[in-house]
C-alpha cells in the first residue's frame, strides 16, 4: 500500500497538468514500513528525454543523486517516481518496465485533455519483466 499525503498529491497533480501534454516525471520522499509506504514530500523533475515527450521520460542521473540527497537531508527515503500520461490511462507501459528500478514504487497519473483523471501504482519485479499494481490511496 502506498499512501500519498495531500500536499504531495497536489505537487504531484499541479505537475502533471502544467506540462500537459507531454510526460512530467518527479520523485517521491517518505517513509517506508515493509510494503506500507507514505509519501510526504514530492519533487517534481524535468523530463530529460529528448525526443518526443508525450509519451516518453526521462530522469538524469544528476537529478537522481539530488533527489538521494534531499531525502537524507529531510530524513526520509526514496519511495519512488510519478510520472504521466497525457490522454492515456495510467498503466504501466513496456517502456516503463523496462526501465524501472524494482526497489521502487511508481505512480502513474492519467491527464486527460489536461486535467487529472485517475492513477495507478505500481511496482515492477527484479527481473523487470512485469509490474503488479499496489493499492494506492490519495
Amino acid at each position: 500500500m502506498i499512501r500519498v499525503h495531500p500536499e504531495p498529491w497536489a505537487t504531484m497533480v499541479a505537475h502533471a497538468e502544467a506540462t500537459f501534454p507531454n510526460e512530467c516525471c518527479g520523485a517521491m520522499l517518505g517513509t517506508a514500513d515493509g510494503d506500507d509506504k507514505t509519501v510526504t514530500f514530492a519533487l517534481p523533475l524535468e523530463n530529460a528525454y529528448t525526443g518526443g515527450q508525450e509519451d516518453r521520460y526521462e530522469i538524469r542521473p544528476e537529478d537522481l543523486l539530488r533527489v538521494e540527497r534531499e531525502a537524507r537531508q529531510r530524513g526520509l527515503d526514496v519511495i519512488g517516481i510519478f510520472h504521466s500520461h497525457p490522454d492515456c490511462d495510467a498503466y504501466f507501459s513496456k517502456t516503463d518496465l523496462e526501465n524501472s528500478c524494482p526497489w521502487y514504487s511508481f505512480i502513474v497519473l492519467s491527464i486527460q485533455k489536461g486535467k487529472f483523471h485517475h492513477a495507478n501504482s505500481w511496482l515492477p519485479n527484479a527481473e523487470q519483466t512485469k509490474a503488479e499494481q499496489e493499492p494506492l490511496e490519495y
